[in-house]
C-alpha cells in the first residue's frame, strides 16, 4: 500500500482521490493540501 510522501499516511491506491504521476511513478495523497505541497517542491519529497 502506498504512503503519502508528504504526511506519511498509508493509503489504498484504489480509493485515494488525489494522485500525481512524476518520473514514471504514481504518488498518492490523502488531501489536496498534501498534493499541492508536493507539486511546489517535488525534490523534497521524492527519494
Amino acid at each position: 500500500m502506498p504512503r503519502d510522501p508528504v504526511c506519511g499516511l498509508i493509503l489504498d491506491e484504489k480509493t485515494a482521490k488525489f494522485k500525481i504521476k512524476h518520473d514514471g511513478e504514481t504518488y498518492y495523497f490523502c488531501s489536496v493540501k498534501c498534493k499541492k505541497r508536493f507539486k511546489r517542491n517535488r525534490r523534497k519529497f521524492v527519494k
